[in-house]
């Protein structure tokens, strides 16, 4: 049994539709990707997985389940239970996911319960200066604040991790610093990990299946090396062509022709039928099924036709994620805030 399972699911905002039939699959122990342009619906597929998205979601169809349970059916209770248990979130905006009025210490303390050792937890995550545990979410760089984040959603050894973007926001070397904790971690835990980004190589060096999401839809999902390698869909194939870290020096990048749709309801056939250089007349009013492409499922009507026809520049190549260390860290002086108590760590 797959510890979580994306089903079938249609979520809607008002008038537009967010998802249009996604599903997903995620094995204990592993990691996939997933990528997409925005709109694709990538972010409300994670906050999905939780049963964390805004009022104005609405679930008309499709269900997700997470270690068996289903999360849009449960008690406010059990789902209370699940998400300590079993979930663990790092989302883009690090100052942002942390509670400005608590300093660290004390946010941690709140995840770790009584007896949790604050401490080690930090350490973990590279940050081992003590004035950190005093500090208020303001008081640090974006990149210390988003290994707080992490430390409190590992704190727990949750069985899946959902990062949305969690390194959009910092810059290239703190990027593959906080990647690394992140997987080392993982790893060290045996936790799943569910990463939502725009960094095509990065997911396929670190990632060990890939899902490309379009339309609401996951419409290519495999190995990272066969899909962003040796994509299926021409959609996958134009994203990963499109990107610029994947591209040789002098050479000019092709941007996906158009743009991403906007759906009001169901897509009547494929979405990306209005971009496609392959596309024939049922693809604009006939969905299509899924296929087997080698070891892909594919959503496209000409995927069998096309298999040797798509090329992609991203060839995956393992790495060696660097030992987590205690690096140094010089945050500004952190001073007590004014009208608070002051807490010792």
């Amino acid at each position: 049994m797959s510890l979580l399972s994306v089903r079938n699911l249609v979520i809607d905002y008002a008038r537009t539709r967010a998802l249009d039939g996604a599903g997903l699959e995620v094995a204990q122990g592993e990691s996939v990707g997933v990528v997409g342009e925005s709109g694709s619906g990538k972010s409300t597929l994670g906050s999905a997985v939780g049963r964390l998205l805004p009022r104005a979601a609405r679930r008309t169809e499709g269900e997700v389940l997470v270690a068996g349970e289903p999360v849009f059916d449960l008690p406010a209770a059990r789902l209370r239970h699940l998400r300590r248990k079993h979930l663990g979130f790092v989302f883009q905006d690090p100052i942002g996911s942390l509670d400005p009025t608590m300093r660290v210490g004390d946010q941690l303390r709140l995840v770790l319960g009584r007896g949790g050792d604050v401490r080690f937890h930090l350490g973990r995550v590279r940050l081992d200066d003590p004035r950190v545990l005093r500090a208020y979410p303001h008081q640090l760089s974006g990149g210390m604040a988003q290994r707080v984040a992490i430390a409190m959603a590992m704190a727990t050894s949750p069985d899946l991790l959902v990062a949305d973007e969690p390194t959009a926001a910092l810059d290239s070397q703190v990027r593959e610093e906080v990647s690394d904790v992140i997987f080392t971690l993982a790893a060290e835990a045996g936790t799943s990990i569910l990463w939502l980004s725009h960094d095509l190589p990065a997911v396929a060096r670190r990632c060990d299946r890939v899902a490309v999401m379009y339309g609401g839809r996951v419409v290519e999902s495999g190995p990272a090396a066969q899909v962003l390698g040796h994509p299926a869909h021409p959609y996958t194939a134009a994203l990963a062509r499109s990107a610029p870290a994947a591209a040789a020096h002098g050479v000019r990048l092709e941007p996906v022709p158009g743009r991403p749709p906007v759906l009001t309801g169901p897509s009547p056939g494929c979405a990306f039928a209005p971009r496609c250089a392959f596309a024939e007349d049922r693809c604009a009013h006939e969905r299509p099924a899924p296929v087997r492409v080698r070891e892909q499922d594919v959503l496209c009507h000409k995927a069998i036709e096309l298999e040797d026809r798509l090329t992609a520049p991203i060839e995956p190549a393992p790495i060696e994620p660097a030992p987590i260390e205690p690096a140094p860290i010089e945050p500004a002086p952190i001073e007590p805030a004014p009208n608070t108590t002051e807490v010792t760590a």
